[in-house]
């Protein structure tokens, strides 16, 4: 529809919202070298999205633009991106205060992993790390991890395949993007031993090891906190149900804050010293009381079973 405006000229009344309505959804993926960019890339090639692989930042925008025209036909793109150097950088930033101000519905993906996982991986295959120039692969993953830190502080879901095969990193794929409709939020509950050492990708952590530890109970010793007499224990000892209680309040809190904000994804670390009775029961507890809150929820006992 359209009518004529003061001059004569005609006036479209509606397209701002038809054009709203074909700005494709944008995924960027970047982290760290041999982290898994292009696992992550082609799951959602293989889940339906339109994947540019190592598109110049400066040439995101004009990709959206690309994809509004297609009439429907690019619904969902996907960028890989890595970051080089500081220019490269500079325009990634700048290419993401343009899809901003355009109200382009769009996430950024970083994948990470440890210095030694890198390492070995880049020595497997026998390739130098783009970045390390005359230096050692340490070197190079020590200059990417400098570079790319400002862009893992804003990203809007950060996986940690340290420890993860391509199978795995795939599952956790599917887990956030398989779904036809996209949930407000999506939360994982991972339980975690703090002698294994903290989860890299968790956005909030809460410490268990203020409870009595079934370790030291021999009857409960064999079983996980997945064991109702085990989480029975850890429940009925002072201070386990207020714990649990005013920290799902808090994460109502801070779950509104962060629809507002229009972060979609959150992880929530629950760590006791082995990850295997008090942290597994609570994780338990907590995630099905995100899930009553509408929050679509996966439960990770990262550590169970590695003692």
């Amino acid at each position: 529809m359209s009518e004529t405006g003061r001059d004569g000229e005609q006036v479209g009344t509606g397209t701002t919202a038809e054009a709203a309505d074909a700005i494709p959804e944008l995924v960027i993926i970047s982290g760290m070298s041999g982290a898994g960019r292009s696992t992550a890339a082609k799951c959602l090639e293989d889940l339906g999205w339109f994947v540019v692989d190592n598109l110049p930042p400066a040439l995101i925008p004009t990709m959206v633009d690309l994809g509004a025209r297609s009439q429907g036909n690019v619904a969902r793109i996907a960028v890989v991106v890595d970051v080089r150097g500081r220019s490269f950088f500079d325009s990634l930033r700048e290419s993401l205060a343009v899809l901003a101000a355009k109200k382009v519905k769009r996430r950024v993906i970083f994948l990470e992993a440890s210095e030694d996982a890198l390492v070995r991986r880049f020595e497997s295959v026998r390739r130098p790390h783009p970045l390390q120039g005359s230096g050692r692969i340490v070197d190079g993953i020590a200059a990417e991890r400098d570079l790319l830190r400002e862009l893992r502080g804003d990203a809007d879901l950060v996986i940690d395949t340290s420890s993860l095969n391509v199978h795995e990193l795939r599952a956790k794929m599917d887990a956030q993007f398989a779904g036809e409709e996209e949930p407000e939020l999506r939360a994982t509950v991972m339980s975690f031993g703090y002698k294994y050492g903290l989860p890299v990708d968790a956005d909030l952590v809460a410490d268990c090891r203020f409870l009595p530890n079934p370790h030291w109970v021999p009857e409960l010793r064999p079983f996980t906190g997945l064991n109702e007499e085990v989480s029975g224990y850890v429940f009925n000892q002072p201070g386990a149900k207020e714990f649990l209680d005013r920290y799902a309040e808090l994460l109502q809190l801070i779950a509104s804050g962060y629809r507002r904000e229009g972060k979609r994804y959150v992880t929530i670390a629950v760590g006791c010293t082995g990850g295997k009775h008090r942290s597994v029961a609570m994780s338990e507890k907590l995630a099905a009381r995100l899930a009553a809150e509408g929050v679509e929820t996966v439960v990770v006992h990262r550590d169970m079973g590695r003692e």
